[in-house]
């Protein structure tokens, strides 16, 4: 048996953060992963991917060109994308230099499936680390795929496989219209793919406000994509000619299907049995100092506060603070921010509408449309989309917004820093926002907030 102080199992982006802070602190880390050191953000999700997104979109400011700066002819070309992605984004899927990462910084590196063996006792193949400060699960989510009839043990994609291709589809069925259906969905359409989007919800991106599932339709739609919302998808076949997917009376075909029906933990193999908790939980239950139980602490998405890599880079400082026992804040989630990379971007943070109404919060509202702020009239081609505020009218403070427009996800930090500090919106008022901007558009929107 190995005596450790601190044994991490997962080395996705979040448990890479907080095992490389506890070895440079002079702790003995190990750190275990099975895959990729680095985990699903740099190699098969936020890096890949928004090198797709930033790739098609400038095929799109291309088409804007007329009316705007004279002529264009645009060809897209998807193998400059494919060989960055391969090239710069993953070397080849190949985790060695976030291996080599974590030693230097006096880690000590597993590669395997770890398991829970006892309190702060974990076996990796024949070795077992009893680790002295505690152990840490980072083990992530994987792509929840529904059970759907024909689905299974056919060759679908998720967004591992859509981010590998080295060429887009002639036509793509995409299961899912959140987040990554979406934004994958129009990535994929800008290089020529004809795409079908279905979403079971009534809307796409349910999960934000409705304002910001109508731009998107309207946007997806001028993209040339199918969409199809609270549309129950029945059946999946899968043939020499692609995918067969059967929406109540209609039959979509594509060439490929992608299933983007969100993410989900398994927490069954990791022995938590041994130390008195349920492996048929749908997450690892924490609290403010992301501690589960008396040595065991967990991070990253495992802990149901949101599968983003921003969530699980705080949660793994605010771990490393209570394992070193240093002072600073607990976990705090009232103004966790989160954008979708589409054109244009939906960022958001905090409360929706609905959920303040639903926790009794005197919500007053006020909304801004880009179009018509100064800068987004000036930018015209493009310019779709609105910044919408939500206030708890008795204190006088934003509970939570949204920045939907060319730079939504940009224009939202200043909202994120008026929902985390609780900024007076009096106070906001008496700001001096810069002309012309897109973020005066908060300006705006704070009038049509009212008194």
């Amino acid at each position: 048996m190995q005596q450790v102080d601190v044994v991490v199992v997962g080395l996705g982006v979040g448990g890479e953060v907080l095992a490389g802070r506890l070895a440079e602190a002079g702790l003995r880390v190990v750190g275990i992963e099975r895959e990729l050191v680095g985990g699903e953000c740099p190699y098969w999700a936020c890096i890949p991917s928004k090198m797709m997104i930033r790739a098609a979109n400038l095929l799109a400011e291309a088409s804007r060109i007329p009316g705007m700066a004279g002529t264009a002819d645009v060809y897209a070309d998807y193998a400059p994308v494919a060989r960055r992605i391969r090239d710069e984004a993953t070397d080849d899927w190949d985790d060695q230099v976030a291996v080599d990462r974590f030693v230097g910084k006096g880690g000590w590196f597993v590669r395997g499936e770890a398991r829970l063996v006892g309190p702060r006792r974990v076996r990796v193949g024949d070795e077992v680390y009893e680790a002295r400060r505690g152990v840490v699960i980072a083990t992530g989510t994987a792509p929840a795929i529904p059970p759907i009839e024909g689905l299974a043990g056919t060759p679908y994609w998720t967004n591992r496989q859509a981010v590998s291709a080295t060429e887009p589809p002639e036509s793509l069925l995409v299961l899912g219209g959140g987040a990554v259906g979406v934004e994958l969905a129009q990535a994929f359409a800008r290089f020529g793919s004809r795409v079908s989007l279905i979403e079971a919800a009534p809307r796409l991106v349910p999960s934000e406000e409705p304002e910001s599932s109508e731009v998107l339709a309207d946007v997806l739609g001028r993209d040339g994509i199918t969409v199809r919302t609270g549309a129950a998808v029945d059946s999946v076949r899968h043939g020499p000619r692609g995918f067969t997917v059967a929406v109540g009376d209609e039959q979509l075909a594509g060439r490929q299907l992608l299933v983007a029906a969100g993410r989900s933990a398994d927490l069954t193999n990791l022995g938590l049995e041994a130390v008195g908790l349920d492996p048929s939980a749908r997450w690892l239950e924490v609290d403010d100092r992301l501690r589960v139980a008396d040595g065991l602490y967990a991070i990253g998405d495992v802990t149901g506060r949101g599968a983003f890599t921003h969530v699980a880079m705080y949660q793994a400082m605010v771990a490393a603070r209570t394992i070193l026992g240093e002072d600073g804040p607990p976990a705090s989630y009232h103004a966790l921010p989160r954008v979708t990379f589409t054109d244009p971007e939906v960022g958001s943070v905090g409360l929706t509408e609905a959920r303040a109404r639903e926790v009794g919060v005197d919500v007053r509202v006020g909304v801004a449309q880009v179009p018509g702020t100064a800068r987004g009239w000036i930018h015209k081609a493009g310019n779709d989309g609105f910044i919408k505020l939500v206030a708890d009218a008795s204190r006088g403070v934003l509970v939570g917004a949204s920045s939907v427009g060319p730079v939504g996800g940009e224009v939202l930090s200043a909202l994120v820093v008026a929902v985390h500090a609780q900024v007076p919106t009096a106070l906001l008022r008496e700001m001096i926002y810069a002309y012309p901007t897109f973020h005066r558009g908060i300006e705006d929107a704070l009038r049509s907030l009212g008194a």
